[in-house]
């Protein structure tokens, strides 16, 4: 027999066994409780990242009207004249 065949005749047992044992009920409210807190945490977490990135979007649409990187700017020298 297999180490594959031991788990699944393992596995087969536990859910051939019947009703699973039932869980305290201070484990379960606990186990509820820091569910809902996990849930809210991280409901809050990812609101901030959505936050964090339309700053970060408005703040470059910001920078990118005030400065205008796609204008070449002048330059700074003038060609040699050349044909006069």
């Amino acid at each position: 027999m297999s180490q594959f065949d031991r788990k699944e005749n393992a596995v087969r047992h536990l859910l051939d066994g019947g009703t699973p044992p039932s869980v305290p009920t201070e484990v379960y409210e606990e186990a509820v409780r820091r569910g809902g807190r996990k849930l809210r945490r991280d409901r809050a977490v990812r609101r901030l990242l959505w936050l964090l990135l339309l700053a970060a979007a408005v703040t470059f649409v910001i920078w990118a009207s005030i400065a205008q990187p796609w204008v070449q700017h002048p330059s700074k020298t003038t060609p040699p004249l050349t044909n006069w």
